[in-house]
């Protein structure tokens, strides 16, 4: 049996503002955004920004910064690929896998085999939103590329601006 951790007043901290970015990020695309999209899509973008959170969520600013771009690229990968497809086609499970095999083809092409399973689950979310709402099949890579977004820029910029507050409380020399 694995003996239990104790935590540290650092990982309560991390908890705590993994948890408020979280909650900032669904606020930002459910209320604070919720006239550039329809009430129905409202919380699919406050879920699916705070999914992008708490991917980039991370220990570091640079593993978060890194995180990040992994997400971002993997998120445009599935957009240009989605957006093409209802553009022309509505959907089709079999136009799904065929955009599923085609993402994992192309992030093998370019050498990035890491971003395989977030594009495939980005490609998934938007193509099922799409035939859920087929008049507006179109909006939904826009849509999921615009909540990716928000949800990386609050996650990684909360997560700086506490590690950098905290760092600097650790490193601050003693006044004279």
């Amino acid at each position: 049996m694995k003996k239990l951790e104790s935590l540290s007043i650092g990982d309560v901290a991390y908890s705590a503002n993994m948890a408020i970015a979280s909650v900032i990020s669904y606020w930002i695309m459910t209320y604070a955004l919720s006239g550039l999209v329809g009430s129905e899509t409202d919380y699919l973008g406050g879920m699916w920004a705070t999914v992008a959170t708490i991917f980039v969520f991370r220990d570091t600013r640079m593993a978060s910064l890194s995180a990040g771009a992994q997400r971002f690229m993997a998120t445009c990968v599935s957009f240009a690929l989605c957006e093409t497809y209802l553009l022309i086609f509505p959907f089709k499970a079999v136009g799904m896998a065929a955009l599923l095999g085609i993402g994992t083809l192309i992030l093998m092409i370019l050498g990035r085999r890491e971003d395989i399973v977030t594009t495939a689950i980005t490609t998934v979310v938007v193509m099922v939103v799409a035939a859920i709402d087929p008049r507006a099949a179109w909006l939904q890579a826009p849509l999921r590329l615009l909540d990716t977004v928000v949800g990386i820029a609050v996650g990684i910029g909360l997560k700086s601006l506490t590690s950098f507050l905290f760092f600097r409380d650790c490193v601050a020399k003693p006044r004279k």
